[in-house]
C-alpha cells in the first residue's frame, strides 16, 4: 500500500514520519508489525503529534468540518491541542455545541426508528 493509505490506518501524520517511511510501499505485514510493535518514532508521533485532521477533531470533540470552519487547516501537536481545549475559543465552543446537537439528533432518530 501506499505510505499515505498507511500512515492514515496508523493515525500519524504522513510528513512527520521518517523518510524512510514515506520512500516505498508498506506491505500488509510491515504494516501489522508497525502496530503490533510501534518503533520509538511512531510513539512518539502518537503521542506528541503533529496529529492529523481526523486525530485532531476527535482530541477536540469537533468534527473535520467544523476545524475547517474554525480556521484549523494544519496538523497540531499534542500541546497545542491542550492549549485549544484548556482555553477553548468561541468557534471551538461552538462546533462542540453543534456536534453534540447533530449526535442527540442521530440518537434520536435511531430510537424512532427501533
Amino acid at each position: 500500500m501506499k505510505p499515505a493509505t498507511a500512515a492514515a490506518k496508523l493515525d500519524v501524520y504522513l510528513p512527520a514520519t521518517p523518510p524512510e517511511f514515506r520512500a516505498g510501499p508498506i506491505t500488509r505485514e510491515q504494516l501489522d508489525e508497525l502496530q503490533r510493535n510501534p518503533p520509538q518514532w511512531l510513539a512518539d508521533l502518537r503521542r506528541d503529534g503533529p496529529h492529523p485532521r481526523n486525530v485532531v477533531a476527535a482530541r477536540l470533540r469537533v468534527s473535520n468540518s467544523g476545524l475547517a470552519r474554525g480556521g484549523v487547516t494544519e496538523a497540531l501537536t499534542t500541546a497545542e491541542i491542550q492549549a485549544l481545549a484548556a482555553d477553548p475559543p468561541e468557534w471551538l465552543v461552538r462546533e462542540r455545541e453543534s456536534l453534540a446537537e447533530v449526535r442527540a439528533e442521530e440518537r434520536r432518530l435511531q430510537e424512532r426508528r427501533a
